[in-house]
C-alpha cells in the first residue's frame, strides 16, 4: 500500500507575511518587466532567511489541495517538499489562484510557483520557467446525457465553463470566439457550478477533467486532447537567474532517480491509474516525442 503523502499547512503566519513585506530591501528588482517593480530573492537570500515561499493551489486535487484535516497534499506539494529539503529551508505555502500566479511572483509574495503552471510564450514574457516536470493538453468533460465530442456541438445559447487565467480560457477565446464562456476564479467554484448544472461542458487541463470524470458519476471525457500538447513547469520571477539555475540543476538531478515517477505513483495514480504515468511524467526536463 502506498503511504499517503501529507503536509501540514505552514504555521509561519504573520512572521512570514512580514518577511515578504521586507523583500524589497534585500532582493532584486527588474525595471524592464511589465510590472513597475518586480521583487525576488536569490538562493542565498532564501537560505539565509530559512524559509522559501511557494505558491500552490489549495483546491485543485490531486495536484495541490487542502484536505479535510487542513493539510496540503498533491503532486506539486510532493515536489515542493523535496525542494525545501534540498535547499535546507522550511516551506511557507501560499495559496494561489490561476489568475494571480504571475502577480504573486512579480510582487515578491512567492519565490516559486508550483501551481500546475502551463508554459506558454505569453507567460514566458512575464516570468521565467524552469525545466518542465509534466506534460499536459486541454480536455473537455461533459454530462453523459449530452456528451460534447466536438466543440461545434455547443449551442449558441449554451456555455462552457473555464477558469480565469488558464490556457483553456485563452485557447477558447482565440479559437472559438463564438462560444459563450462562464468564467470562475477558482477550481472549487467551477466544479461546484458544473455539478449544479451550469454549462454544458467544462474545458480545462486534460489531467483535471480526467480526474473529475473518474471521481464523479454522470460525467464523461468527450474530448481528451484539445489543441497542442504543452508542459507544466515551475516559474520564478523574471530575471531571477540564481533561483532559476538552481531549480534546473535540481530537476535534472531528480530525474536521475526517477523522482517524478515516484511522485506520480504516490499522488496521482489513484486519480488516473498507471496507464497515464509515462504519458504525463517528464523526467530531467526532457520531453519525449511520441
Amino acid at each position: 500500500m502506498r503511504k499517503k503523502f501529507l503536509k501540514k499547512i505552514s504555521t509561519v503566519g504573520l512572521a512570514a507575511v512580514a518577511a515578504v513585506g521586507l523583500l524589497a530591501g534585500c532582493g532584486k528588482t527588474d525595471q524592464s518587466s511589465k510590472s513597475s517593480k518586480t521583487i525576488y530573492r536569490t538562493v542565498d537570500e532564501i537560505k539565509k532567511s530559512g524559509t522559501i515561499n511557494i505558491g500552490v493551489f489549495s483546491d485543485k486535487a490531486p495536484f495541490g489541495y487542502v484536505d479535510e484535516n487542513g493539510e496540503y497534499q498533491g503532486y506539486d506539494i510532493y515536489f515542493a517538499e523535496r525542494l525545501g529539503k534540498d535547499l535546507g529551508v522550511k516551506i511557507n505555502y501560499v495559496s494561489t489562484e490561476a489568475a494571480n500566479r504571475i502577480e504573486y511572483l512579480q510582487t515578491g509574495k512567492v519565490d516559486v510557483i508550483l501551481a500546475n503552471f502551463t508554459v506558454t510564450d505569453e507567460r514566458a514574457e512575464e516570468v521565467d520557467f524552469a525545466l518542465p516536470y509534466m506534460n499536459v493538453s486541454l480536455g473537455v468533460v461533459s454530462h453523459k446525457e449530452h456528451v460534447i465530442t466536438d466543440l461545434s456541438q455547443v449551442g449558441a445559447d449554451e456555455q462552457v465553463i473555464v477558469i480565469s487565467g488558464t490556457t483553456a480560457e485563452t485557447y477558447l477565446t482565440k479559437n472559438y470566439p463564438d462560444i459563450k464562456l462562464q468564467k470562475f476564479d477558482t477550481y472549487a467554484a467551477a466544479k461546484s457550478a458544473f455539478e449544479n448544472g451550469t454549462g454544458v461542458a467544462w474545458a480545462n487541463d486534460n489531467t483535471e477533467v480526467i480526474a473529475f470524470a473518474k471521481e464523479n458519476e454522470g460525467y464523461t471525457i468527450g474530448i481528451d486532447s484539445l489543441g497542442s500538447s504543452d508542459t507544466i513547469a515551475p516559474a520564478v520571477t523574471k530575471g531571477n537567474t540564481s533561483l532559476l539555475d538552481w531549480l534546473n540543476e535540481e530537476i535534472e538531478t531528480l530525474g536521475k532517480e526517477k523522482f517524478f515517477h515516484k511522485d506520480y505513483e504516490e499522488t496521482l495514480a489513484d486519480a488516473y491509474g498507471l496507464d497515464y504515468e509515462d504519458t504525463l511524467v517528464v523526467e530531467s526536463g526532457v520531453v519525449e516525442s511520441n
